[in-house]
């Protein structure tokens, strides 16, 4: 298949930039969405409604159990008592999981103040929580006890029943809610606790347009798959990692380049095929193949219009290989070798 046919099924592959057209070989690689269920074993991607009591670590090895698999990783972890969406990377999918941490989370929290407040109080100083903030984690907490500076970009109370808030945040990742609701309480004097906790948003998934899956759904969903041969509730789970990668922009390469790259190789003008439009230098973006699989992520170092006026040249540099090397053919000769860098991890936020 030809690039110019190939629908893609990801918007971020959607309306790009076409540089030049080549061909696709049906014998390597898969298209996403039609991957095998091994291959989504290793490029695929879990919307998990984590349950009230196990750590984030003692989901991902339930889930390494079950489906049988030696790696899995997770983006940003929720405390024991916290539920709600827990982001869930299978083999080599893990990868992808960091560009995740690149855009907003949404947390719905229930507070208690220790004492009554009046409304006009409360919501005057819960304003002055908007923004960029300085924070320093609990000291129950999987991070270094740093000051930093995290971004609070929607902070509101959407319910109040005495001295019970419902708040829903919309913030950066790395930031800790029972801390904001514990320093709302030291500003208004008489202090404040965070009772319970729900994640509805990480990046671009919510949990009013996605389908988040029950640790009870997937056991019932693989054993269906074991007993039946039956993929149709697994595929339903199990997505492909791509759709993690919605937020930053994409390249298209050619299969030639594929296996070269996966091989330390940086990703030059002459294995570009198309890029997203107004691409900048030195912006975050993932590789793909013409089928539409991650290949790795990158740093542009050219902007649209240098590619498509040069004939040679890096175009970008690359920062994590995803795809496992000998996927595609090696159709390449070089020494360069790069190293994973600038590039957060998932499981440390």
């Amino acid at each position: 298949m030809a690039l110019t046919d190939n629908k893609f099924p990801f918007i971020q592959l959607q309306d790009l930039e076409r540089v030049d057209d080549d061909i696709t070989s049906e014998k390597y690689g898969y298209y996403p969405d039609k991957r095998p269920v091994n291959e989504l074993f290793q490029y695929g991607a879990i919307l998990l409604d984590k349950p009230p009591g196990p750590t984030s670590h003692e989901v991902i090895a339930w889930i390494k159990k079950l489906l049988g698999i030696e790696k899995a990783g997770h983006s940003g972890t929720l405390d024991p008592g916290a539920t709600g969406l827990l982001p869930i990377g299978l083999g080599e999918g893990t990868k992808a999981l960091s560009v995740l941490l690149l855009g907003p989370k949404e947390y719905y929290a229930l507070a208690r103040l220790h004492a009554h407040i009046s409304d006009d109080k409360l919501n005057n100083f819960i304003k002055e929580f908007v923004g960029d903030i300085y924070q320093r984690p609990p000291q129950r907490s999987s991070v270094r006890r740093a000051t930093r500076i995290r971004t609070i970009y929607e902070l509101e109370v959407v319910e109040q029943f005495d001295r019970l808030l419902l708040m829903r945040t919309v913030c950066q990742a790395g930031t800790y809610i029972r801390k904001i609701i514990y320093d709302i309480g030291e500003v208004l004097s008489p202090g404040a606790t965070m009772i319970e906790l729900r994640r509805t948003r990480v990046s671009n998934f919510c949990e009013n347009s996605d389908n988040f899956t029950r640790l009870h759904d997937l056991s019932d969903a693989i054993q269906v798959y074991r007993e039946k041969k039956d993929e149709t509730k697994l595929r339903k789970i199990i997505r492909p990692v791509e759709q993690c990668l919605e937020i930053i922009p994409a390249v298209v390469i050619r299969d030639t380049a594929v296996d070269a790259l996966c091989h330390g190789a940086q990703l030059a003008v002459p294995g570009v095929l198309a890029v997203t439009k107004d691409l900048k230098i030195r912006e975050l973006v993932g590789i793909y193949t013409i089928k539409g699989e991650i290949v790795g992520l990158a740093e542009a170092a050219m902007s649209i219009e240098e590619i498509k006026e040069s004939v040679k040249g890096i175009a970008f540099h690359v920062k994590r290989i995803i795809m496992k090397p000998g996927t595609y053919p090696k159709a390449w000769r070089s020494n360069v070798t790069i190293h994973d860098t600038n590039v957060p991890d998932s499981t440390k936020v």
